[in-house]
């Protein structure tokens, strides 16, 4: 049996109106969605290093937290990994100073995380500034110097914050390969997102007490890299031994 079906004119018209709206609805979400994710660079401005060149860095988020930091620095030493960086926020580094002076002392690499791990596209940049300073401070105070690497606390950096690191000296340092081991997935699959690490990835990793399974999941990670050829070096090596990749905000 065939069916037919008979639109008059103003019907269709009506369609093509409410189809045109919700099609420019969509595209404003989008965008609106954009706006929220990460940024590289700002065209002739200042950029994030997110890749270099060649060799593999290993980075750890520390926000908060006392129970797994000091695993993962023990399983670092067992794996003989000599450089690695760790990026802290000013609050959690004066809560725990002897772990901070522990990651000083076997030689592993500190860069920022702020101060008190709040999301940088929230705030104005005068804040975003503020809390940095802030962050400056409690590390001064631990005699931790020469910090020159920021990460945006929360991941998430727009133009604003890219031109507030730079006017106060930081490079912005973001990852080419994110290990998901804040979601807790099990350590076979935070093995497996990072086991494709290739030549000047940067790998995000955590050190926080919400990642249950790194520790776990690390001397894996660790053969794997070394497996295929790689060198293990700090983010400060990566840039200074190679051209590192950014990309322009469009």
């Amino acid at each position: 049996m065939n069916f037919f079906y008979v639109l008059n004119g103003k019907r269709l018209k009506q369609m093509i109106v409410i189809i045109t709206a919700a099609f420019f609805t969509a595209w404003i979400f989008y965008f609106q969605n954009l706006i929220h994710m990460p940024a590289f660079s700002v065209k002739d401005g200042p950029k994030a290093i997110y890749k270099g060149e060649k060799n593999v860095a290993l980075t750890f988020n520390i926000g908060w937290g006392d129970e797994k930091a000091e695993p993962i620095l023990d399983v670092l030493k067992k794996e003989n990994v000599k450089a690695a960086t760790f990026f802290l926020s000013g609050a959690w580094a004066e809560s725990h100073p002897e772990i901070v002076e522990r990651i000083v002392k076997e030689g592993y690499e500190i860069g920022m995380l702020g101060y008190e791990y709040k999301d940088y596209t929230e705030l104005e940049p005068e804040k975003v500034r503020q809390d940095i300073a802030k962050a400056q401070t409690a590390f001064g105070k631990l005699n931790v110097k020469n910090i020159k690497l920021l990460r945006a606390p929360t991941g998430h950096f727009d133009q604003n914050t890219l031109k507030t690191a730079e006017g106060l000296g930081y490079t912005v340092v973001h990852w080419s390969i994110d290990s998901k081991d804040w979601t807790n997935p099990g350590s076979e699959v935070i093995i497996q997102n990072t086991e494709k690490a290739k030549k000047g990835d940067i790998i995000l990793l955590h050190a926080s007490d919400s990642a249950k399974q790194t520790a776990a999941a690390l001397p894996d990670i660790v053969k794997n890299i070394k497996n295929h050829g790689h060198k293990l070096v700090s983010v400060s090596e990566m840039i200074a031994n190679a051209d590192a990749k950014t990309d322009e905000i469009k």
